[in-house]
């Protein structure tokens, strides 16, 4: 990507994290609509000593700050995306917001799990009416907001070259369509939400109906479960940007097949990572019998890989040679 007036070599390491995501202005919106439910069950649980509407506003009130902090990871990697202490840009910011938000998630699991497990050991009174009317409360307003952040679910558009890379039976949407992780953290945090709100209906109309007390404390086992595997399994998406793992192998191979379908070259060394949702740094190394500039090599490389920063070593194949005995 090159600035406007810029010299051929110069370009900006922005990368595009200047611009506004279409996800920022999602969690706002479900932040405010979930402030607001916190407040409303805040202050009707202390008006009508009602401890569940109490609890579930405060439980609300930590969903509110997890998702503050993702709102946060969007501003400031859109308003330091210039800062050049940043050598690639401030993509991945987003990915640390993700990773912090399944932080949080996993320990909202361990806190269900503790809860519900006391429970189990020392049932305690339920008032069914009032927690009844909290949870359906409680599930239409996380729906809203599952409907709302949802949208980072929907399939993008196909192009040529994700047609390449599953015609060669490479390719796997989850790596080449890298998800905004601050998003789906955020997306997760609500869905999480959902999950429990609508668990809970099920256990207490068990237990007011059927008598069956501890559906409640067990449906709080079963939520954490799931709540925890999610937060594991965003964990590890996101350890892996951060970590600057090599990037998809799908990837790798196309830019290899690509770069070698002349038979005079020859990929000697090949370094691919995200710095970014669906974005890439790469440094390859070619090795021929006819160098040519990079400039030839990069253009071989389709623009729609995401690859925004490429550096290019070019060797003759007798000297590539000669550095490997």
């Amino acid at each position: 990507m090159t600035d406007a007036g810029a010299k051929p070599w110069e370009h900006s390491h922005s990368f595009g994290q200047d611009v506004k995501r279409p996800g920022e202005a999602r969690t706002i919106f479900v932040i405010v609509i979930t402030a607001v439910m916190m407040v409303v069950e805040v202050a009707a649980g202390s008006v009508f000593g009602s401890m569940a509407l109490l609890a579930d506003g405060l439980h609300m009130a930590s969903h509110t700050v997890a998702l503050g902090i993702n709102v946060f990871a969007y501003i400031y990697a859109r308003r330091h995306a210039h800062d050049a202490r940043y050598s690639f840009g401030t993509g991945k910011v987003n990915t640390l917001g993700g990773y912090t938000g399944a932080v949080l998630l996993a320990g909202f699991a361990l806190v269900m799990v503790w809860e519900s497990v006391a429970r189990l050991v020392a049932p305690t009174s339920i008032a069914f009416n009032e927690a009844i009317f909290v949870a359906v409360i409680g599930l239409i307003v996380n729906g809203v907001s599952v409907f709302v952040l949802g949208e980072h679910r929907h399939p993008e558009h196909r192009d040529d070259l994700a047609d390449e890379l599953e015609e060669h039976g490479h390719y796997h949407d989850e790596h080449y369509h890298h998800h905004d992780h601050n998003l789906v953290s955020a997306y997760l945090h609500v869905l999480a939400d959902a999950l429990t709100s609508l668990l809970a209906i099920f256990a207490l109309l068990a237990a007011k109906y059927f008598g069956l007390i501890w559906a409640d404390p067990a449906m709080g086992v079963v939520g954490a479960v799931l709540v925890g595997r999610w937060s594991l399994g965003l964990l590890r998406t996101t350890s892996v940007v951060l970590l600057d793992r090599e990037g998809p192998d799908d990837l790798r191979d196309l830019i290899r097949r690509r770069i070698e379908a002349n038979e005079s070259n020859h990929v000697t060394d090949l370094h691919l990572w995200a710095v970014g949702p669906r974005l890439y740094s790469a440094v390859l190394s070619v090795a021929t019998d006819r160098p040519r500039p990079p400039d030839h090599y990069k253009g071989l490389l389709p623009r729609d890989l995401g690859i925004v920063h490429l550096v290019v070593e070019v060797h003759p194949a007798a000297t590539a040679e000669l550095s490997r005995r």
